[in-house]
């Protein structure tokens, strides 16, 4: 494949800007989704390659696998992979109810009685780590799912059971974890019931802020980016701990998240400022590695750094930061 140096860039991103510096990452170090992703959300592509790209990683129950969550390797089918395919299609404006219908189809044979569906944990087997759905039903495993769903305006029979789970998961946590705030902010954001919904979210909001998972005060942010893990053959950086700190844009990645209520201006000002500088000098960002889940592999986390780094450019551009 050519350097991406040799493309044509924006007359509005300079060949040394940040833009252009993790289009350059991503080009020689993302799979062909990610690529295309980039070129839809930052080079006005088209969302058909997106789709098409995607397509690969769907199997015939009408679920995803084959590592579409890079941390989950094998072709089988497993809800953290149905999860990310949703959050493409959703992201270049594919998550209709005809598509839809074959992954409730999949949800509905993988969730618990109560609609739930569950978190995986990995097992070996002759073709490379797989996983295997691990009762009972988890929030972090069908927030974001249900969310998703409802933003698109989707309906079906599981998502009913789903939804209820949901309901009754997030008006019961008393000390969440990290993910499941983020888990529960994501349904929360979509949910129908948007009375029921904002007073969820003010009760979580003040457990995050009395006691919960992290709430930084601007004066004791750090604006260097947090540790990395090194893999010892590239010494690249490769992800942050699992014990790293969720800033307030991890819970509010859009500023019209329920999430960001829970923030001051200057406290998300300097989470973003936080975000700016996570960029390492390949272009990339690095990608934090979730505690509930199993220790990504370095080539796991090679090909979860583009997603990380699309993730963080989408976040600076919806708060209106300049990315040049």
């Amino acid at each position: 494949m050519a350097d991406i140096a040799a493309a044509p860039l924006t007359s509005a991103s300079p060949p040394h800007g940040a833009l252009a510096r993790a289009e350059r990452f991503v080009w020689r170090t993302a799979r062909v989704l990610e690529q295309r992703l980039f070129a839809h959300h930052f080079r006005e592509g088209a969302a058909a390659p997106v789709e098409t790209a995607l397509e690969a990683y769907r199997n015939d129950d009408g679920g995803y696998g084959h590592a579409l969550e890079p941390g989950l390797r094998g072709p089988a089918s497993l809800p953290e992979h149905t999860a990310r395919a949703l959050r493409v299609l959703d992201a270049v404006g594919r998550c209709d109810a005809r598509r839809a219908e074959d992954v409730c189809r999949y949800l509905t044979s993988v969730s618990t009685a109560e609609g739930a569906l569950p978190a995986v944990r990995p097992v070996g087997n002759g073709r490379g780590t797989a996983g295997v759905p691990d009762a009972p039903g988890s929030l972090s495993a069908t927030g974001p799912v249900v969310g998703l769903l409802h933003r698109n305006g989707v309906w079906h029979a599981w998502l009913f059971r789903a939804t209820h789970f949901c309901w009754q998961a997030v008006e019961s946590l008393e000390r969440p974890r990290p993910y499941e705030v983020e888990a529960a902010v994501l349904f929360l954001d979509h949910a129908p019931d948007r009375a029921r919904a904002e007073a969820a979210a003010r009760r979580l909001g003040r457990l995050v802020r009395g006691e919960g998972p992290a709430v930084f005060d601007p004066d004791g942010l750090d604006t260097d980016p947090p540790a990395c893990a090194l893999d010892a053959s590239t010494r690249h950086p490769a992800a942050a701990g699992p014990g790293a700190p969720r800033l307030p844009h991890d819970y509010a990645p859009t500023p019209d998240s329920l999430a960001r209520a829970w923030f001051t201006d200057a406290e998300m000002a300097r989470s973003l400022d936080v975000l700016a500088a996570g960029m390492r000098e390949d272009g990339g960002w690095p990608v934090r590695h979730p505690a509930h889940t199993p220790e990504r592999t370095p080539l796991a986390l090679l090909e979860a750094r583009p997603m990380a780094t699309i993730d963080a450019l989408r976040t600076l551009a919806a708060y209106g930061r300049p990315i040049t």
